[in-house]
Order: structure tokens, then sequence, then C-alpha cells
């Protein structure tokens, strides 16, 4: 299983870094005014549909049900299921694509009230949505197709595909010159991305023998099955992007330049989100399904253990740098051509306050796997409105004082009080969480995690005494020594308290089954 996870966060680093690259030809080309502003409008609205309706809530209810249906009942009778489900996710998306292109003033109006003061920044927002909203139809079958791949064990061409939206925005900002703005050439960007992604992934389950096709819907037991926990995970899933919403909503009323500084933060906590928290999710949940369909509790518990404290292994060091080195990361990444120091230092406020929240973030599917395995979208939907609720209340209170760092510093605490919510749901169920080891690697962690932020800061003085001699590239070379100086302390340090037995699993051959467990010794 841990190969696996590394296999989809090494795919996703891959996509991260190139939408690294894609943000800064794009704060480059689009700094952070009122075209930025504008296209950041229209590029969110979508998104935040399609984590509710596609890749958030739909995997919570298809993945479980389509891996029980082909351990039960075979690849053909779950193949017949996730036909049924294309064919309704294409009438449903076709309805909402009409509503959204024939009211999009009004839904730009509601979502974003804050830019009617503007008639330049809301007349471009409307025109860029109108662009773009047809990505979310797009995605939703490509999500569709990524959870059939990855319930058959097959991850690479599924972590692959977002790739394609860096890779194509790149693309059109270069030409940003052949449209009528820079906004204009980031959405078409969009568009073209979704569609590569769907071309894509159809592909690739037509070659692995479970192809796609649009056919008649029936309510059948495992369709029932998948409704019964698609609503759940709707609501539960909307809830996050409630808050998301907030953001977008409270920032269009912050001075100009906020909903970009929450945007390029972001993109830095949404690294290890992607490449850690959302692949152990992506394995975890289809590997608990099958074993909780095995009858293997104990399997499935040691399972989440492992993925849980793998994924803390991986995602400490982002939260350290957030927290010790933000100013220098926000200029090295992004000071460049219209986005100014001014500009970084905002970003690097509200990246430290998005951090508060980051392994909250990357454990949280691990947390919910254990229910969502179980066809349980219920229990995580009632955290995930009640951490909503804290969430949004905290975002009225802090964003005066605040502005936008109030915005993510609520989002973190919300985190936090979503994943404590679900151990305490947990325990009241009698379900296991992780094993009798994840504790005491935990804490190891913790102190790994402080070696590592005490070499941050005492490498930083050195590193900027060195790289001040440079002519050019001094930020970035300050990034990159202190960076080297703190991975080589926090490989040790791990070495050191926990020993090379949390690899272990990650260099024993995988069978061609299920993998595995590590011995009890690790």
């Amino acid at each position: 299983m841990l190969r696996s996870i590394l296999s989809v966060g090494g795919l996703t680093l891959v996509s991260r870094l190139a939408g690294f690259a894609r943000d800064i030809i794009m704060a480059a080309v689009l700094g952070a005014g009122p075209v930025a502003d504008a296209f950041l409008v229209a590029f969110r609205l979508p998104n935040h549909f399609r984590a509710i309706f596609a890749e958030g809530a739909f995997n919570a209810a298809f993945v479980p049900t389509y891996a029980r249906l082909k351990e039960q009942d075979g690849i053909p009778v779950a193949r017949a299921f996730a036909d049924e489900v294309l064919t309704a996710m294409a009438l449903v998306h076709g309805v909402l694509l009409a509503l959204a292109l024939s009211f999009t003033p009004q839904f730009v109006g509601l979502l974003a009230p804050g830019l009617a003061d503007d008639p330049g920044r809301f007349d471009l927002a409307v025109t860029l949505t109108r662009i773009t909203f047809p990505y979310l139809a797009l995605i939703s079958v490509a999500t569709l197709a990524s959870g059939a791949l990855n319930a058959v064990d097959r991850f690479a061409m599924a972590a692959a595909s977002p790739i394609l939206l860096n890779v194509c925005m790149i693309g059109t900002l270069i030409c940003a010159g052949l449209f009528p703005t820079a906004g204009h050439a980031a959405a078409w960007g969009v568009l073209l991305s979704g569609v590569g992604q769907v071309v894509l992934l159809l592909w690739d389950a037509e070659r692995s023998g479970i192809g796609l096709r649009l056919a008649r819907p029936r309510l059948d037991p495992g369709t029932k099955r998948f409704l019964k926990a698609l609503g759940p995970a709707i609501i539960g899933s909307a809830g996050v992007q409630i808050a998301l919403f907030a953001d977008t909503i409270i920032a269009t009323f912050l001075p100009t330049g906020a909903l970009s500084a929450l945007y390029y933060a972001d993109r830095i906590n949404q690294l290890p989100i992607g490449v850690v928290g959302i692949a152990v999710g992506t394995v975890l949940l289809p590997e608990m399904s099958r074993r909780l369909a095995a009858n293997d509790d104990v399997g499935a518990a040691r399972a989440q253990a492992r993925a849980v404290e793998f994924a803390v292994l991986l995602a400490a060091p982002f939260v350290v740098a957030s927290l010790i080195i933000p100013d220098l990361t926000m200029r090295a990444l992004f000071a460049r051509g219209a986005f100014t120091a001014g500009d970084a230092a905002e970003a690097a406020a509200t990246l430290q306050a998005y951090a508060v929240g980051l392994i909250a973030f990357v454990v949280l599917r691990g947390f919910i796997a254990p229910f969502h395995a179980r066809s349980d979208t219920t229990t995580p939907m009632i955290a995930s409105l009640s951490a909503v609720a804290v969430n949004v209340t905290l975002k009225f209170a802090l964003m005066g004082s605040l502005a936008q760092v109030g915005l993510a510093l609520a989002t973190a605490v919300g985190a936090w009080v979503n994943l404590g919510l679900l151990i305490v749901f947990a325990r009241r169920r009698g379900l296991p969480l992780g094993d009798a080891l994840l504790a005491g690697r935990l804490l190891r962690l913790f102190a790994c995690a402080l070696i590592l932020a005490g070499t941050l800061w005492a490498a930083l003085p050195v590193a900027g005494a060195i790289a001040s001699r440079l002519p050019e590239a001094r930020e970035e070379v300050t990034l990159l020594l202190v960076v080297g100086a703190g991975g080589l302390a926090y490989a040790a340090a791990v070495l050191l308290l926990l020993g090379r037995g949390i690899l272990g699993p990650l260099l024993r051959r995988r069978s061609a089954k299920t993998p595995k467990e590590p011995p009890s010794g690790l």
C-alpha cells in the first residue's frame, strides 16, 4: 500500500511542480491586480463545485461501492454500475452547466459580491467564468474514470492527469499576447486541460478493460447503496466548500490583492495536501474497502496506521518550513515581474496561518477512510459541517484585524476541529484507529520536526550571507541552501529516532495480491 501511496504522491509531486512553474509564470504575467482577481474568481467557482460534486463526494460514495461489487460480484457487474453512474452524471452536469452559463452574472454576483463595486473586474470575472465553467463537467467524467481505475489498483494515470492542467495553462499564458487579456489566456488553458484529462483517462480505462459506456440507469442494489452514500457525502463536501466560498466572498471585500495572497499561499499549502494527503486517501480508501469486505478489520486498522504515520513523516517538513521561512519561500518562488516583494510578504503571512492546520489537513482523509470504507458518509458529514460552522464564524471575527491572514487561520482551526470530531466519533462507535505503534511514532516524528525547525533557523543567516555574494538569484540560492541543510538534518533525525524500519514496507517486493503487512516490530 505504501508503494502505491509513494507512486501516487510522486506523480502528484510532478503535477505540483508543474503547477509551481505555472504559478510563477502566472504571477509574472497576471501579478496581483484586478485581472488576476477576476481570473481567480472564475477559476475558483468551477473548482468549488468540482470538489463538491466530483472529487470529494463522488469518490467517497463511488470507490467503496465499486470495490465491493468488484470483490464480491466481479468486474462485469462493477463496470455496469460505473456505466449507469456515468449516464446519470452526464445528465446532472448538463443541466448544471446550462444554468451556470445562462445566469453567470447572477452566479458571480452571489459568490463574489465584493466585485460588484468594480464593474471592470465584475464583467471580466463573468466573461472568464463562462469560459472555465465547462471544466466542471469535464473533470467530473475524469473523476469517474479515475475512481474506477483506482478501485482496480491502477493509480498512475489518474494521478498524472492533473499535469495537463498546468501544461495547458503554461502554454496559453506564454501565448497571452494572442488573447484579449492574460486572464482570457489562463481561462482557455483551464478548459483545454479538461478536454485533455477526459480523453486521457477514458483511454486508460479502455486499455485496462474497464472502459466506460453510456447505459440506462437502474436502481439496483449497488446503485441504491451508492446514492445512499452520495447524499451525505455531497453535504459533507459542500461544507468544506462553504468555507472556501466564504474565503472568496470575504476576500472580495478586502483590499485588492487579498485574493491573490490567499491563492499563492494556498498553492504552497496545497503541495503536501495534494502530494501526501490526497495520495493517502486515494490509496487507503480502496485498500480498507477490500479488507473490510474480506472481514479483515485488523488489517484495515493497520493499513490506516501506516498511512497516517507516512503522511506525517512527509508533511512535517512542509509545516516547519512554512512556519520558519515563509517570507524567503514566497520571495524566492514568486517575487518577480508584476508580483512585488510587498505581495510576497502578504502571501507569506497567509502561508504561516495555513501551516497551523496543515498536519490536520494531510491526515484528515486517513481518518475519514474508516467511515467511507464502511459506506458511512453521514458521520464525516456531521464532523465537516460542525467544523465549517467554527471556521466561518472565525473568518468573520478575524477578517477585520487580520484580513486574509485571518481567513487562512480560521481554515486551519476548522481542520483541527474536523479531525478531532472524527476521532471522537470513531471512538464512540468502537472503530479501531490505527494500531499500538502509531502514537509512539507520531511523538518521535514531532521530535524530528523540532530538530528541523532549529536547523532552518540556524541555517537562514548563514545561507543568506553566502548568497549575498552572488550577482543574481540570491533569494533562490538562499532557499536551496536552507532547504538542503534542513533536509539533511530531518533525514538524520528520522533515521536516529525511528530507524529505517519506518520505510521498510517501501523496500519490500510487493506481492501481486494484497500487500504484506509490516512485521509487528516495525
